[in-house]
């Protein structure tokens, strides 16, 4: 199943382009920055060039792994890892070409995917960051705020990477 970088690339940039929206004053950026604990001092002090290249660099990997949750497909080419699947004459070959020729390109669909990222959010990013901010002693807006971003960054994410694949 080849990969299209292009679907990542925009996947990618959507934590970016949500956060810039998401963490505005004028939607939660208030709220979080009392919640969190930032001031707009602190925020001015970090290099912003570092923490953009590297955000963007790690939402690019979500994106990729993305693609094992949205796109069902992935998972028919996990079965025959160990297999040949490239030369239909062979056995393996011949079954993964015959599930590919009946499943095509069936759910790759940016709803599809959106409803697949959206449950990845809720059952992966929700519970890893609600925990953290358990432990850190963060209240109830915090955790909202921080993984309700995560929910809809990774139900749009999942929509991209499933609409381009």
């Amino acid at each position: 199943m080849p990969i299209n970088f292009l679907g990542l690339l925009i996947a990618a940039l959507i934590p970016m382009i949500l956060g810039f929206i998401w963490y505005n004053p004028k939607v939660f950026g208030t709220v979080w920055m009392a919640a969190s604990g930032m001031t707009p001092e602190k925020a001015k002090s970090t290099n912003m060039a570092v923490v953009f290249g590297v955000s963007f660099l790690l939402a690019f990997f979500l994106a990729f792994g993305m693609q094992f949750l949205a796109i069902h497909q992935f998972h028919v080419t996990s079965l025959f890892f160990k297999q040949p699947i490239t030369d239909p004459t062979t056995e393996a070959g011949a079954l993964y070409k015959g599930v590919m020729d009946l499943l095509g390109s069936s759910y790759r669909t940016f709803k599809h995917g959106s409803l697949h990222g959206t449950m990845g959010g809720i059952m992966i990013a929700l519970p890893v960051l609600g925990a953290n901010a358990m432990f850190e002693g963060k209240g109830f807006k915090y955790i909202a705020i921080n993984c309700g971003y995560w929910i809809v960054c990774m139900g749009l994410m999942g929509g991209v990477v499933s609409a381009f694949a």
